[in-house]
């Protein structure tokens, strides 16, 4: 690892002190300096165009989200890469994080080793951590229904729309999404939406 990378900041932004603490602990043991705020209102009143480093965002919070913080951003002149945080994940959500460029997308509790892999990959520019489960090729095991249901997953459409689009049952589409599931090695729909966003299968 450079110094150039250690010098960047983790800038966190979560409402929970004991998050910010522990986060703030965690990449400081690893060289980064860190800043935090409790609310994405706090940050972004902060923030300076020549900041260097990698936000890491709970996406909820009082007041504005960590969406809304990461849409107000968008055409900020720090293009500051962003993480993304949460203990309540969802297809929606993920979808939308990755739709304004979303470096990583995390449920809590996340493994603190993907989380400083991603973080590091984000402060050299890179797409996405050559190990995170996200980058791993979409096997060629996927049967060409098991890969009409992923996108449609991916989609967000429920068990019952996607049988009705398939011409199968909501059972038979909860057996599919499941072998997919296994298979990619997403332990949760979120995890799932972004192995799809990082192959470029959406």
């Amino acid at each position: 690892m450079t110094n150039e990378v250690h010098r960047q900041t983790v800038f966190i932004v979560d409402d929970d002190p004991a998050v910010r603490d522990a986060l703030s602990l965690l990449f400081s043991i690893q060289g980064h300096p860190t800043a935090v705020f409790a609310c994405a209102e706090d940050f972004l009143r902060a923030i300076q165009p020549g900041w260097r480093g990698v936000v890491v965002a709970d996406i909820r919070m009082p007041g504005l989200s960590g969406l809304e913080m990461q849409e107000a951003l968008a055409n900020h002149p720090s293009r500051l890469p962003m993480i993304m945080i949460t203990a309540h994940a969802d297809i929606a959500t993920a979808r939308q994080a990755f739709r304004f460029q979303a470096v990583d997308f995390l449920e809590k509790p996340f493994d603190h080793d993907q989380l400083l892999e991603s973080v590091e990959t984000a402060m050299r520019g890179l797409p996405a951590p050559t190990s995170a489960i996200g980058t791993r090729p979409v096997p060629t095991t996927l049967s060409a229904r098991e890969r009409e249901v992923m996108a449609l997953v991916v989609d967000g459409l429920d068990n019952g729309t996607i049988g009705e689009r398939l011409g199968i049952s909501p059972r038979t589409v909860e057996v599919h999404k499941s072998r997919v599931m296994t298979k990619l090695g997403a332990r949760n729909l979120a995890e799932l939406v972004r192995i799809a966003h990082a192959q470029g299968a959406r």
